[in-house]
């Protein structure tokens, strides 16, 4: 652990039961490198938990906080690591000493799942933050009002978000920057092998049927149809609507999307359905009726045929499945 002094950059680091390890370590390593590099204690960082007591994570890994959550005072940020569904213990004053730290100015943020119990604070009101893709439609579902992005960091005022593991190295890249230089920034990105520094306005990877392309790798009007696709989930449009949307006719829309995806139109918009419907059977408490009209199906019957065509099992076993595997692990999957 590092020694703190007076110009120190202190970061508190709150983990859930069942948080991404990886997240924690991209973390403090590129902290701790660069503590190394500059030769002197540019950052410090302390290990919270709700309570103080050992916290697991999603990969069976347990670890010891430097202290509870309630005596956490002096930090110059304190980031949330989660899986989406770990609960406070005690939601009240958990919650209610979380905004008043955010009150006294301390920067907030989540990554990862961490983005939803800094919601459930009420701690993104106002903001927009970065919500990894495979979360999205569960976030989306249980905090309609807060504004999201598919960027891999957010940063908005006092709060920042990081989509993942890498997108946090990433972010903490930023704060080695402000700190000790762009000199230190690109000796530790190197230690790592790090080879690209992505900043705010960077989309995430989001992968296609296609498992070796990802979105980004899309022709334009099949990324513009993807977009249309996405933003009308729970409201589908028919597929010749789309191509008119994209100015291009629906059988030229078919071929390009079998030539870049492998399926058909609407083969894939029914996946991205799918995907959605599985989030929340997966990362949401909702009903199998509310997860039917959230990814628009007026009944569960046609939903659950193309889940189980999808997957392999109707949405009812998947939830069992996922609920039973937290309770004998106490974990969470996947933690990204």
């Amino acid at each position: 652990m590092t020694t703190e002094n007076d110009s120190s950059i202190v970061l508190g680091f709150l983990i859930f039961p069942g948080f991404p390890m990886a997240c924690l370590t991209s973390a403090i390593e590129p902290l701790r490198a660069a503590n190394e590099i500059a030769g002197h204690c540019a950052f410090a960082w302390k290990l919270i938990s709700e309570t103080g007591e050992r916290v697991r994570s999603s990969a069976a890994v347990s670890f010891d906080p430097d202290m509870a959550l309630q005596d956490v005072q002096d930090l110059d940020y304190l980031f949330l690591l989660s899986s989406p569904l770990a609960p406070f213990d005690a939601p009240k004053s958990t919650q209610g000493h979380l905004r008043r730290l955010a009150r006294h100015g301390m920067t907030l943020g989540g990554v990862s799942g961490g983005v939803f119990p800094l919601a459930r604070a009420g701690l993104l009101q106002d903001h927009v933050c970065s919500v990894h893709w495979c979360y999205e439609a569960a976030f989306a579902a249980e905090f309609p009002d807060i504004r999201t992005s598919d960027d891999v960091i957010v940063i908005d005022r006092q709060r920042h978000t990081a989509s993942g593991a890498a997108a946090v190295f990433d972010l903490m890249l930023q704060l080695i920057d402000r700190k000790l230089g762009e000199d230190v920034t690109t000796e530790v990105a190197c230690w790592f092998q790090h080879p690209l520094v992505r900043g705010q306005g960077v989309r995430q990877k989001i992968p296609t049927v296609r498992g070796e392309s990802t979105a980004d790798m899309l022709p334009d009007t099949v990324a513009q149809a993807v977009q249309i696709f996405a933003s009308h989930i729970e409201d589908p449009l028919n597929v010749a609507d789309v191509a008119q949307l994209v100015g291009v006719s629906p059988r030229q829309l078919e071929r390009l999307f079998k030539g870049a995806t492998g399926r058909s139109p609407s083969q894939y918009y029914r996946s991205l359905r799918m995907n959605a419907a599985r989030q929340l059977v997966q990362y949401s408490r909702d009903t199998m009726t509310q997860v039917a009209l959230a990814v628009g199906y007026a009944t569960t019957t046609p939903m659950v045929a193309h889940y189980r065509e999808a997957f392999g099992l109707t949405p009812q076993q998947d939830r069992q499945k996922i609920n039973l595997f937290r309770v004998e692990n106490n974990r969470s999957i996947p933690s990204v």
